[in-house]
């Protein structure tokens, strides 16, 4: 608990108790991508662990998109979104999207790729939800519903309701790509804001907090910021010393 332990995660994983972890927050290497020092992994034997350790009303959230290969996108995504369904039992509880505000550009004859999936896996119903919410334009606007006949029944409602303060925000959200100016060499740390938005949003002060592939550290980073136990996993001890430098100076701004 609250430390980052070097070694290959599905290994790892399976000395985790059943039932022990409240979230994890993590992006796999996908279709190749980037060679993350030539390290390989098991998706499917990593997504069955991550059913295992999750609590009842626990929550995965997966970050993830496809590569373009031979002109066709992998569809990657999509087939361990259902894997995570069919076979390990993970509700689908969300599809949410990443928004880039400034991504890389690239040369070819589509537009600019400029998001990423984020998966929201539950298992059951969701234990913990802390939405996040913005001001509504026109606070406590009226609202006239009547009561309309279809056939021989009546439908709706004869009642005046206003809209509220705040609303909870929509499921896309847009981060800048060059927040993390402490991950070091990492190739891609994603925002420490969309760690920390979702660590907020699905576990509570005192919950436990997981990353097995950390990388540079952003989620483990988040949890330790919100007071949220933390335990991450990640193979190259490169990336482990960027994790604990985080980590440190972390403390050291306490």
């Amino acid at each position: 608990m609250n430390k980052i332990i070097q070694g290959d995660c599905l290994e790892v994983m399976k000395t985790l108790e059943d039932n022990s972890i409240d979230l994890t927050v993590t992006s796999p290497p996908y279709d190749n991508l980037r060679t993350y020092n030539g390290y390989t992994f098991d998706f499917e034997g990593i997504a069955r662990e991550l059913f295992r350790v999750t609590k009842q009303g626990g929550v995965v959230v997966w970050v993830v998109g496809d590569a373009t290969i031979k002109g066709s996108e992998t569809c990657t995504s999509d087939r361990q979104k259902l894997y995570f369904k069919d076979v390990c039992g993970f509700n689908v509880h969300d599809t949410m999207i990443y928004e880039k505000n400034n991504p890389i550009p690239l040369t070819h004859n589509r537009y600019e790729q400029g998001f990423e999936f984020m998966f929201v896996f539950s298992k059951g119903k969701p234990r913990v939800f802390n939405p996040i919410k913005c001001k509504v334009i026109i606070p406590n606007r009226a609202y006239e519903w009547t009561t309309k006949e279809v056939g021989s029944s009546k439908r709706g409602r004869a009642e005046i309701t206003f809209s509220k303060e705040t609303k909870i925000i929509r499921n896309i959200w847009k981060y800048s790509l060059n927040g993390n100016r402490d991950a070091g060499r990492h190739p891609a740390p994603f925002p420490e804001k969309l760690a920390e938005d979702h660590i907020l949003s699905w576990s509570n002060e005192g919950d436990t907090v997981l990353d097995p592939m950390a990388g540079s550290g952003t989620t483990l980073k988040m949890a330790k910021k919100n007071n949220r136990n933390y335990i991450g996993i990640e193979i190259s001890e490169e990336y482990i010393d960027i994790i604990n430098n985080r980590l440190s100076s972390l403390q050291d701004n306490k």
